[in-house]
Parts: structure tokens; sequence; C-alpha cells
């Protein structure tokens, strides 16, 4: 008997043991990234009130993970994808990793000629996990990272991380155990698999048509809709394993080309909007339908409460072109839209779930950058002392998370963009830009002039006031100049003399002694 209850004993202990060990384990991280998604692209208010937008969009999955989580107001990324897709990925800041612009050709710029600047020789090739390859910011990925710590990494849709033929292009030589779909290409050639997503005789020598979904082809199915089912099966493998797994679900949509949903497009027409725009808002709606088919597929895999959920978009939704009705109003009360320094092209829809941590259905008004996610997620998975070739610029938001009450003070924020997209409107140049507290400051290289607004007072950057407040101007510059030196910033040269256009406290002080 006495034999038997110490078997017993240690069984019970053994028992304890293990499912210690089970509720121990690291958390999945999903990080869910869209292409090209606006702030107001949503039913989801990210302002103070809704506004025409929020009533719009039909985003039900959204609204989920808002209840569930933490909604962050403030929230930015840079104006164009690649920038915004290297500094999460590296947590360096644009200024500092020099992919300054979208790539996709090996050695090619994508910039558009300017009439009065040239450009400085960006790093056109992207994100490389090698150091010999030119052109790239040589760079420790994130994946790589988390894959070292005992993850089991997926990646699922649009990579965009390295021009064509480097090393960069395939998310699995940047520590992703599996890729779905991702290569050079920051579009797909066309959203449906009636059209083998592009896949077609004549598109061979095409950088755009979407690889590694041949199961797919010929199927009358969305190409969010066949990454969604790819991504569940992934997050399968991985819970076959005793690993935790990451996902980065970054969708192709709602990226041109802009293709209707049939799932949803009839009843936006039927609301009024023209063709364009309901086509655009069924875009919108199947993401959030995926966005919710993850989040029940992980609720029926049981893993829902140890998984943490970061939604973001890449950069401010599109409206210099393409977009059916009046340019640059598709963001308001916001400025401008992708491609501008103008909040319209840089604030993003954020939203983090982390079960027991975040407070559901709570929201922060604190800025951060892209580049905080980097050392965030590193930080949520319980991963310390990691090794980097390359310098952090990002800051955990953690505390954040844990605290809504938590202030990260006047951290300045920084986008430089030496470049030339293709569109034009308000905010969208070759230019420098800091947010610092209230205040934002924009330097423009082809012209030496400025914008300063009050973002808390005029969201909608409708008043510039670089005249009443000089004092501001010349702190934001400095400041600014500062940073863009310390990390060795490329700046454009002027094409009538060939000499570097200034930093912005250069012209301020040249503007003073010329008085």
């Amino acid at each position: 008997m006495q034999r038997i209850n110490i078997l017993l004993i240690l069984l019970i202990a053994l028992m304890t043991f293990s499912c210690g060990e089970k509720e121990e384990q690291k958390p999945n991280i999903i990080v869910f990234l869209v292409d090209d998604m606006g702030w107001q692209d949503t039913s989801v208010p990210f302002w103070t009130s809704r506004t025409p937008f929020n009533d719009r969009y039909k985003t039900p999955g959204m609204e989920r993970l808002a209840s569930q989580g933490m909604k962050f107001t403030q929230a930015y990324a840079t104006p164009v994808c690649s920038p915004t897709r290297v500094s999460l990925i590296t947590g360096m800041n644009a200024a500092r990793h020099r992919v300054t612009n979208w790539t996709l050709r090996f050695n090619a710029s994508n910039d558009r000629r300017h009439d009065s600047l040239d450009f400085p020789a960006w790093n056109v090739n992207g994100l490389s996990p090698e150091s010999n390859i030119e052109r790239t910011v040589y760079a420790t990925p994130l994946p790589q990272l988390l894959k070292e710590a005992g993850y089991f990494t997926i990646h699922s849709g649009k990579a965009h991380f390295g021009a064509i033929s480097t090393p960069g292009e395939n998310p699995s030589t940047l520590g992703f155990d599996i890729n779905i779909a991702g290569h050079a290409a920051g579009a797909p050639q066309s959203y449906y698999g009636t059209k083998n997503f592009g896949n077609l005789p004549g598109n061979e020598n095409s950088p755009w048509p979407v690889p590694g979904l041949e199961k797919y082809h010929g199927q009358d199915i969305f190409l969010t809709e066949a990454l969604t089912l790819e991504a569940n099966l992934a997050i399968d493998s991985a819970l076959n394993t005793d690993k935790p797994f990451f996902l980065y679900m970054a969708h192709y949509a709602v990226h041109t080309p802009i293709q209707q949903d049939d799932r949803f497009f009839e009843k936006y027409l039927q609301q009024g909007l023209d063709t364009i725009e309901a086509r655009y808002a069924s875009m919108v709606e199947g993401m959030d339908k995926s966005l919710g088919d993850i989040m029940d597929h992980i609720e029926k895999r049981g893993v829902s409460d140890n998984t943490i959920i970061l939604f973001m978009s890449d950069n401010g939704g599109l409206s210099a072109g393409a977009r059916g009705g009046e340019r640059h109003t598709h963001n308001k009360p916001l400025s401008s839209g992708k491609g501008s320094a103008h909040e319209g092209g840089i604030r993003e829809p954020m939203l983090v779930k982390w079960p027991g941590t975040v407070t559901p259905g709570s929201i922060n008004d604190q800025y951060l950058i892209i580049e905080d996610f980097f050392p965030t997620i590193l930080e949520m998975a319980e991963i310390q002392n990691y090794n980097t070739v390359q310098t952090v610029d990002g800051q955990s938001f953690v505390p954040f998370l844990k605290d809504a009450t938590a202030t990260a003070g006047e951290r300045p924020l920084i986008w430089h963009f030496p470049n030339q997209w293709g569109l034009t409107g308000p905010g969208i140049g070759t230019l420098s830009a800091i947010r610092k507290g209230d205040w934002k400051l924009i330097y423009y290289h082809a012209t030496g002039s400025f914008e300063l607004f009050n973002i808390t007072d005029d969201i909608g950057e409708t008043t510039n006031l670089v005249d009443q407040e000089p004092e501001k101007v010349r702190e934001l510059a400095k400041v600014l100049s500062d940073h863009l030196r310390d990390v060795e910033a490329q700046m454009p040269t002027y094409k009538s003399s060939g000499e570097v256009v200034p930093w912005p406290d250069e012209v301020i002080a040249g503007a003073i002694s010329a008085l």
C-alpha cells in the first residue's frame, strides 16, 4: 500500500510539472499587416468620433479585435510600403536602413524623375541577411531571432523585403519556416483564382504573378481567402509541434489592382458607391473576414488565450490616384494619403490583443512608429539579450500594453524620404519630417521650405504655422537634423550645382543670417 501511495504521489507530481510546463509556454504571436489600408478604412473609429467612412466600411473582425484588445489612435508607419516592412523586420528607422522607397528589380531604382534633384544611391535591393549584397541593408531579421528562440515561423502573403534575385526576395532566407506566396513584388498581377493570380501565358516574364498557390488555380477564390486558408493550415502544422508559432499574415489587399471581391461587392453598390469605391470596400471587408477567420481558427484549436494579435497597416490609404471620387479625400479628416508625410499617408489603424495583459476594449492615444514592433515582439516572446548586426531604433511599447496610463514623453518620430513617389498631392514630395509631442515639422528638400502643424489641435493639417512659431520650427529642425546626421542619412543633390541638399537646421541658419 505504501508503495502504491508513493507511485501516486510521483504521478501527481509529474502531471503537475507537465501542466506547469504547458502553462509557461511562450505566447503565439500573429502580426496581421494590411497593405495600403487607411486610418478610416474601417467601421472601428480611431478618432474622437465616428465618421461617414466608419459607417461605409464593414469590418466586424476589427470590431471584435478592438473589443478584446487595445486600440492605438496614433500609430505611424512610413509613406510607402518597402520602408515600413524593412523597419518592422529590422527595428531600424528608414533614415538608417536606407530602403527609403519601394523595391523590385535588382539595382533598379523606382524613383520618378525630378526636375531639380538627383537622388542618392539608396538601398534599392532591400533587406539582406547576407553582408555581401550590394545596395542592401544587412540586418538580423526578426523571424530569424524568433526561430532561434524556438518559434515555428510562418509567412503568408506579401513579402516585398528584397529585390528579385537577392536573398531577401525569399522569406525563407529571413528566418521563416514556411513561406506562402511571398516574393519580391509588392502587388499581385490578379486577385482572382480564375486568373491563376496572374500566372497566365504571356506573363512569364512579369514580376507580378503571385507564386506558390497553384492548388487554387482555376478556382473561383479571391487571393485574400486563399492566403487565409493556407495560413490556417500552417498554424495547424505549427500546433503539431511543441513550439509556439509566429504568423506574419501580410495581405496583398487592399493594394491595387482594385478588383472586386464578389462575396461583398454588390452590397456596396447598393449603398450608392461608385464602382471603384464599391470594389475597394469589398476588398476591405474580405481582408476583415480573413482576420475573423484566423481568430475563429485559433479559438477552435484552443490556443486563443495564449495568442497575441497585432493588427497594422503599412502606409496610409491610397488617395492620390486609382480611387473613385475626389483625390486626397479618402482618409478625411486626415490630409492626403499614401506617399504623403501628412497624416493621411502615415497614420494607421492599429489594434493589439494580448490575453491576460491588455485590458479589453481599451484605447491608447500615445504615438508610436513601425520600427517599435521589432523590440516589442521580442519582449512579448520573452527573448532577452538578443544580438543583431544592426542598430535598433525602435522602442518597445509593451509598457503601453501593460499600463494604459504609461507615456513616452515627447519622443521624436522621424521620417526620411529622399526619393520621388509617382503621384502628387499634399505632403507628397522629397522630404524629411519629425513628430515631437503635439508638433510635426516637414522639410521639403527641393525648395528648402517647411510646414509646421500642431497635430493635436489641427488633425487635418490645414494651417501651416511656420511664420507664427519660428522657435518651434528651429527646435524641431535641430532635433531632426541631429538625427539625420547621426544615422548618416542620405540626401539628394541639386541638379543645377551638384551640391548636396542641406540639413534642415542649415537652411534655417542660412535664412537667419541673411536677414
